[in-house]
C-alpha cells in the first residue's frame, strides 16, 4: 500500500475535535521486517494541566511527558504495566495535551502482527487494545519524540467512520471527577474497539 503522511496542520485543532478525527485515519509503522498498519478505531483525548487522569495533570512536566510540552503532533510513547502506548501530542505548545490511540483494525501486515503476539491469537484479538496495537505494530518506547507527519511512524489518510460513539475513558478509575469525561471515541460497533468500561 501507498500511504501519504497527513500534513502536520491536521495536528492544529483542539484536542476533542482531533480524537474525533482521528478515527478512519490510518496508523502506519515502517520497520526492518516490513510495514504494519492499522485503521484506528478508538482513541481517548487526555486535557493536561485540569485533567486529573492525564500524565500533565498540573502542569507537571517530567522527562516522561517533556514531548506534551511541545507542538502538535509528536509521538508520545510511554511503558504502563510492561506495555507501550502511543499517544499523539495535541494541544498549543506549553499546553501539554495528548490523545491516545485505543485500538486500531489491522490493514497492512497482519502475518507480522501474528509473529509479534502469537501466531495462536484470534485476530480480534491482534490490535484490539493499547498494548495490543503497539506490538502489533512494532510501535517501542524509541519511538518517543517522532513526528506523526513522517516516516518511520506516521498518520495516513483513511475513510471517515459513518458513525462515531463517545463515553467515558477506561483505566482511569482513581481520578476523581475525570473518570467520567465522555472523551473516548469509538467507530460505532467496530469490532476491534477494545472492551467498554464495566
Amino acid at each position: 500500500m501507498n500511504y501519504q503522511p497527513l500534513e502536520q496542520d491536521f495536528f492544529y485543532q483542539p484536542t476533542l475535535e482531533l480524537a474525533e478525527a482521528l478515527l478512519g485515519k490510518t496508523l502506519v509503522k515502517e520497520t526492518e521486517e516490513g510495514t504494519a498498519s492499522g485503521r484506528i478505531v478508538e482513541t481517548e483525548a487526555y486535557i493536561g494541566p485540569g485533567d486529573r487522569a492525564a500524565h500533565s495533570y498540573g502542569n507537571r512536566r517530567t522527562k516522561r511527558t517533556e514531548v506534551m510540552f511541545g507542538a502538535p503532533g509528536h509521538v508520545y510513547t510511554y511503558v504502563m504495566h510492561t506495555h507501550c502506548l502511543v499517544n499523539v501530542v495535541s494541544g498549543d505548545v506549553l499546553k501539554p495535551e495528548a490523545i491516545l490511540i485505543r485500538a486500531v483494525e489491522p490493514l497492512e501486515g497482519i502475518n507480522l502482527m501474528y509473529q509479534r503476539r502469537g501466531e495462536n491469537k484470534k485476530e480480534i484479538e491482534l490490535t484490539n487494545g493499547p498494548g495490543k496495537l503497539t506490538k502489533a505494530l512494532g510501535i517501542t518506547k524509541s519511538d518517543y519524540g517522532l513526528k506523526f507527519d513522517r516516516p518511520p511512524l506516521y498518520i495516513a489518510e483513511g475513510a471517515k467512520p459513518d458513525f462515531i460513539s463517545t463515553g467515558p475513558r477506561v483505566g482511569i478509575d482513581n481520578s476523581g471527577e475525570a473518570r467520567d469525561y465522555p472523551w473516548r471515541f469509538w467507530v460505532t460497533g467496530n469490532r476491534f474497539v477494545s472492551k467498554a468500561r464495566k
